[in-house]
């Protein structure tokens, strides 16, 4: 019995894996944290040494009030800086009160603290980095969401995040990167419990504004307790979770780079629930924008993990579709 089980799955498998490959990109196009059409010629330039399209890409965000764009923009630099440093160091040397400046560099410093082995001490040294970045343009959001990162890294109790999370929402009640930086802060792996990370998550979902990614935070909380040690969070809530992320997906166009991420997180969240129908219609919307969130959680190599599990994912789906199918039968999901 057992032998014939295993022969109708590679059956199956055989004969359905290679048409499961319809939608989705090739592995050699796949790309990992692909640069949008805005960032990409600022990084390009910075390689070659010239700060200034960061430094104005930076500048355009925070006249336009753009705070999601100059959030990931913020990151992204920092991490580039981080590796090769001479373009911001020559950026800060030009003009060390630029608000943009001042924010890349906190951001900077609290990313190098958090690889420190002294991670709490040095981090509190890096305090005054962040009070300068939220002085140089008090409407900024930003600078709120590395404090909360910096509250987490630095033991901060309960009060003081509350305090930076009320500064936070108070420039921006609507920030992603605000709120799922308060998430971590609320996870049980940190300060909090999969009760308040879940009820956190599901209340800003309920209050976002249509199409906002928030209303993935609730699937970013799947994640946090999904990559736990413990605890026990209801299967219904973790399939809400996941279902609310798949409404957001359908908001957007198929191979649409902003919501990138939070797809790749989704998938990761629909392949522990074994809902491998759901993932693979996921991994078809990601098309080519794989990114390192959450995969190199898993591995040292995001895009090579990202690129197995969509293999494994095709292998599953294919392993439960039935041989034969009548016309006009739906294939059932898999919740």
């Amino acid at each position: 019995m057992h032998l014939l089980r295993a022969l109708i799955r590679t059956t199956r498998m055989v004969k359905h894996t290679p048409l499961l490959a319809a939608g989705l990109t090739p592995d050699d196009e796949v790309l990992l944290d692909v640069p949008d059409d805005r960032l990409g010629p600022a990084l390009v330039a910075a390689g070659r040494g010239d700060h200034g399209p960061a430094a104005k890409l930076l500048a355009m965000t925070r006249e336009a009030a753009e705070w999601e764009n100059r959030d990931r923009y913020t990151t992204r630099l920092a991490a580039f800086a981080r590796s090769r440093s001479e373009w911001f160091d020559d950026w800060q040397s030009a003009a060390p009160h630029d608000p943009d400046a001042l924010l890349v560099k906190a951001e900077l410093a609290v990313v190098r603290g958090w690889e420190s082995p002294a991670r709490a001490e040095l981090l509190r040294e890096t305090a005054p980095l962040l009070s300068a970045a939220a002085e140089a343009d008090p409407r900024d959001p930003v600078p709120w969401r590395i404090a909360l990162d910096h509250a987490r890294g630095t033991h901060a109790s309960q009060s003081v995040f509350d305090e930076v999370w009320a500064e936070a929402v108070r420039r921006s009640s609507h920030h992603y990167g605000c709120h799922a930086s308060a998430l971590q802060y609320l996870s049980a792996t940190w300060y909090g419990s999969h009760r308040q990370c879940f009820d956190f998550a599901e209340r800003a979902a309920r209050d976002a504004l249509p199409g906002s990614l928030i209303q993935a935070l609730p699937a970013r909380a799947a994640f946090a307790y999904l990559t736990s040690a413990s605890g026990n969070v209801p299967r219904e809530r973790l399939d809400a979770a996941a279902d609310l992320g798949i409404t957001l997906s359908a908001e957007y166009d198929a191979g649409d780079p902003w919501p990138a991420e939070v797809r790749n997180l989704l998938v990761y969240v629909l392949v522990r629930l074994e809902r491998w129908h759901d993932a693979l219609e996921q991994l078809r919307l990601i098309g080519p924008y794989a990114t390192s969130f959450p995969w190199d959680r898993l591995a040292d190599d995001p895009l090579g993990q990202f690129l197995e599990l969509r293999d494994g994912v095709r292998i599953e789906v294919a392993s439960t579709t039935p041989l034969r199918t009548g016309r006009g039968r739906a294939h059932h999901g898999d919740h």
